[in-house]
């Protein structure tokens, strides 16, 4: 039976289940789908790429339970949308702002994208931001004191928790390692869950910064609920995708065009 039409994303989503269900074969799954073998290929190909299966001759097996990637990994899958996005979250800081930017990939490049102005001052939890920032003397840098947790090089504890009470950020920006309209923000695990979520109602205004193919993405089971006000920024690789969101009390959302981007028939 071919499955009703679908967004890239979606689509994903459900071949991923389909594969690990035992259906590999990439002419059926292209029937069962309603899309072209190459469309498939290219699927099964940015699925391995992201360490959900390993791709065989003729089609694809699951790689088991999900696997959190390395940050270097997950910083070099969908680059340019990041960046994209990254450049456009930085456009609304305005000088002598209080920032807290989250652990993550694409909050490392807004990091990066800050890392020339003065007079902010920018709290994290991530390493990356902080290396980012190690060389700007104008820029006020305050890091939430805790233990490091290597996969995603993010700083945790009671203590990051503790220090949020103290602390009055003017815009939030968070990671996300997927992103749906039900259940909101996926992490890999309980603790930053919690933390994303005491994060976003420390500021006045709170952001989510993802690339697309996070988007309706749920690789892990913890989540950090959307109920307060917030704007996604996200690249327009699919549109489609952000319909789900336009419902969701509260969320507005930033698509973010990015130069050069090829869309998929």
């Amino acid at each position: 039976m071919t499955v009703p039409r679908q967004t890239t994303t979606q689509r994903r989503t459900m071949l991923l289940a389909a594969v690990r269900g035992g259906d590999s074969n990439i002419q059926a799954l292209a029937e069962q789908f309603g899309v072209s073998s190459s469309t498939i290929r290219r699927d099964l190909t940015e699925l391995a790429r992201e360490g959900h299966v390993v791709r065989t001759y003729g089609g694809a097996l699951d790689t088991g339970p999900s696997v959190e990637r390395t940050l270097r990994e997950k910083d070099a899958s969908h680059a340019e949308e990041k960046n994209a996005v990254a450049r456009t979250a930085a456009g609304l800081v305005r000088d002598g702002e209080v920032v807290l930017l989250d652990a993550g990939t694409t909050t490392g490049r807004l990091a990066h994208h800050l890392a020339g102005r003065s007079g902010l001052t920018v709290v994290t939890n991530g390493l990356t931001v902080l290396l980012a920032l190690a060389d700007s003397p104008d820029i006020e840098v305050v890091v939430l004191g805790g233990r490091l947790r290597h996969p995603n090089e993010a700083i945790l504890g009671p203590t990051v928790e503790r220090q949020l009470r103290h602390i009055a950020p003017d815009r939030v920006f968070l990671g996300a390692d997927g992103l749906t309209a039900r259940r909101g923000l996926c992490a890999p695990t309980l603790e930053q869950a919690q933390l994303k979520h005491a994060m976003l109602h420390a500021g006045l205004e709170s952001y989510v910064l993802v690339d697309h193919s996070k988007l309706d993405s749920a690789p892990f089971s913890y989540w950090a609920p959307m109920d307060r006000e917030h704007t996604v920024i996200v690249d327009d690789g699919d549109p489609a995708a952000l319909e789900p969101f336009e419902s969701v009390p509260g969320c507005a959302l930033l698509p973010v065009r990015v130069s050069g981007a090829v869309s998929e028939p």
